[in-house]
């Protein structure tokens, strides 16, 4: 009899063609692992130590931190009423909409940099408009923020989505007829079962931004972000000056993944009984 309810499935036989399918997936595991280990086990600890401890590396990787911290804000503010909008109303050019929320995906990010810099560059139209401010986006951290913004929205639009999708709109209805403001419906019962698929998009986020290189290096090559410091140091002294750089940019990838791995894990409540 099975315990706790759960269903008895039978195990299945490991014939040739599970033996085919676990080969070509092993190897496509191998393929993102091993370049990821390798780069970790050939840095001597030294030039690891002297990269942490490298004044113009930790300016680096505040500012790629800060940036993408800025970027995923703005995001929250906007994307989220989007991915409510397109999770919840049918209306006419929803595809459309949908569409242009995954371009950043499929555009290449050194033309998505050339395309953000004729409208906030010093002679676009928004960089002439927040220029009267005393704002500016070419070599400036706001344009680093407008850059990692840009390619790095799909995720937390699409994440966001998808957890306001799973939820049942009826519940707001009854919240509703209970005396709740639209509002308030909103706040206190689709945001809180929304909230872990929200984060997790803007973990995502959050880490696509501290990774993005081409159109921050259109817009801003100015203050270096660490994929830019990476970059450049590896183009001006070789594999042995950037490869510290680039390890610590792994570990901190890795450290995102991580934090998603944990808030994607769905809690679990204990079902034993007598």
């Amino acid at each position: 009899m099975p315990i706790f309810g759960a269903r008895h499935r039978p195990r299945k036989r490991f014939d040739l063609f599970t033996f085919v399918f676990a080969a070509a997936a092993s190897s496509l595991l191998l393929f993102v692992l091993l370049p990821l280990v390798n780069t970790l086990a050939q840095t001597p600890l030294a030039a690891l130590w002297d990269a942490l401890t490298d004044g113009q590396v930790l300016a680096s990787l505040a500012l790629t931190f800060y940036a993408a911290a800025w970027a995923t804000a703005l995001a929250l503010l906007t994307g989220v009423p989007l991915a409510y909008l397109l999770a919840r109303h049918e209306f006419a050019g929803k595809r459309w909409v949908e569409g242009i929320v995954n371009l950043p995906i499929v555009v290449p990010h050194t033309a998505a940099g050339i395309a953000l810099l004729t409208v906030f560059g010093r002679h676009g139209f928004a960089g002439k408009a927040f220029g009267a401010f005393n704002v500016r986006f070419t070599d400036d951290v706001p344009g680093i923020v407008v850059g990692m913004l840009f390619v790095s929205l799909p995720f937390l639009v699409n994440a966001a989505r998808e957890a306001f999708a799973q939820i049942d709109p009826e519940l707001e209805g009854v919240a509703q007829t209970m005396g709740a403001s639209r509002w308030q419906a909103f706040r206190y019962v689709t945001l809180p079962l929304a909230w872990r698929g929200i984060i997790a998009g803007a973990v995502m986020m959050w880490g696509r931004g501290i990774s993005e290189f081409g159109a921050v290096v259109i817009l801003a090559y100015h203050p270096r972000i660490i994929p830019v410091l990476t970059y450049e140091r590896f183009a001006g002294f070789g594999l042995a000056a950037a490869q510290p750089v680039a390890v610590i940019l792994i570990v901190a990838s890795l450290g995102v993944f991580v934090l998603l791995q944990a808030l994607l894990i769905p809690k679990t409540e204990s079902t034993l009984g007598e």
